[in-house]
């Protein structure tokens, strides 16, 4: 039954079929109109009547976030139509250890509607209002609710307004340079098992990531292990081959694990790493980095997905150039999945978090081809995420990565 309303709510949406027709939008056309003439501008200038096809190497961050509601249907879906060929489930666990995509396990007070429910009463710590000594609180995570309970609630924009006094206030604050316009009436959210049924109609490929949990564990019985097992049984009983799934990890363990229990999923995996310096390596010291990197190879680990900013720094003539880190990995036949392209806002004065160490030389969104173009070319990526899916797939498209 649930297969069903799934595939009436896909064709309602208009993505029952993966052989839909991919389109651009006009972001790919506004950030090369605004580049400074170069052979790079000339280049994406050159593919502007280009049929849009799918790319894996353009991975949708949480589907498309940029404009519509994180790990919700519609928000793959407009991925899809942007032709990602892979996309992304954080997958965490309910009160009832059923797995669905959310970023955290306890984020469910600044992504979904969950406030302005019943369910909210149910929260770790339900809202609390902003007073003079300190800010607006609140704490609610898919362990506080049941798989049925999760399901009832609709996925908004991500952001909080911790100074807010009210619920709405609250909950109606994005950053300006996001949108609600896509809203509507909430994004329907998912479980993973969905998003793989999903993702399997679009023709797509799958890069779920195991979230640490938040609660102890295990929890009820549910241990670390039992998560990570779960996650790749969910795609073994949908039938999912393993070479199309690149299950992902911050945590070491994990990686192992799936490296020595389930060897086809594993060789595929994917250590996250992002800048913490959780694998005891000097991300400025070369050979250390060469160590430790030919020590994760040795493990079983093949791919490595990194920040941006690890990825980037600048030469003597502020040049952007691939880091000590990226070298490294490609060194010892790493692999490098970059992330994330278009998630930390406009690159006025330099952008953020994400593009730290380059920015003293970004002013503006002219450069986020010349920042991709680095990481495809220089630093040779297997795959960027992106929250606007479509610039990458345009990329991809013109210099014809598959």
């Amino acid at each position: 039954m649930r297969l069903l309303i799934l595939f009436s709510l896909f064709c309602t949406l208009g993505i029952s079929s993966h052989a839909q027709q991919v389109q651009y939008g006009v972001r790919p056309f506004f950030l090369i109109d605004a580049m400074q003439p170069s052979e790079l501008r000339d280049k994406l200038s050159s593919c502007k009547n280009q049929v849009p096809s799918r790319s894996y190497f353009s991975i949708a961050h949480r589907g498309a976030p940029l404009f519509f509601p994180e790990h919700t249907v519609e928000s793959l879906a407009a991925a899809n139509l942007m032709g990602a060929g892979i996309f992304e489930c954080d997958v965490t666990f309910t009160k009832d250890k059923q797995l669905v995509c959310r970023h955290a396990q306890n984020d469910l007070h600044s992504t979904t509607n969950i406030l302005k429910t019943g369910l909210a009463k149910k929260c770790t710590r339900p809202f609390v209002p902003s007073n003079e000594n300190s800010d607006a609180v609140a704490d609610c995570r898919t362990t506080d609710l049941t798989l049925e309970e999760f399901q009832s609630l609709k996925g908004k924009m991500d952001g909080f307004n911790p100074k807010a006094k009210t619920i709405n206030e609250y909950m109606d604050s994005i950053p300006s340079w996001r949108s609600n316009l896509y809203v509507n009436n909430g994004g329907t959210v998912l479980t993973h098992r969905q998003s793989i049924e999903l993702i399997k109609s679009f023709g797509g490929k799958f890069i779920p990531e195991l979230k640490l949990p938040i609660v102890p564990v295990p929890f009820e019985g549910f241990s670390h292990r039992d998560f990570a097992q779960a996650l790749i049984n969910e795609y073994k009983e949908v039938g999912i081959p393993p070479k199309d799934v690149f299950p992902q990890s911050f945590y070491l363990p994990d990686i192992l694990y799936w490296i020595e229990n389930e060897p086809e999923f594993g060789k595929q995996a994917i250590l996250l790493d992002d800048g913490s310096a959780q694998f005891g390596f000097d991300p400025d010291k070369l050979g250390d980095l060469n160590h430790r990197m030919h020590q994760l190879y040795l493990a079983g680990v093949r791919y490595i997905g990194s920040p941006i900013w690890i990825l980037l720094t600048l030469d003597e003539n502020n040049e952007i150039i691939p880091s000590s880190y990226a070298r490294a990995a490609k060194a010892n036949n790493l692999k490098i999945i970059a992330w994330s392209l278009e998630r930390d806002g406009p690159l006025i004065s330099g952008g953020g978090w994400y593009h730290q160490s380059i920015k003293r030389v970004l002013r503006d969104d002219s450069q986020v081809y010349l920042v991709l173009d680095v990481l495809a070319r220089k630093v040779g990526v297997s795959g960027v995420f992106s929250d606007w899916p479509a610039t990458v797939t345009y990329y991809a498209n013109c210099m014809q990565i598959e």
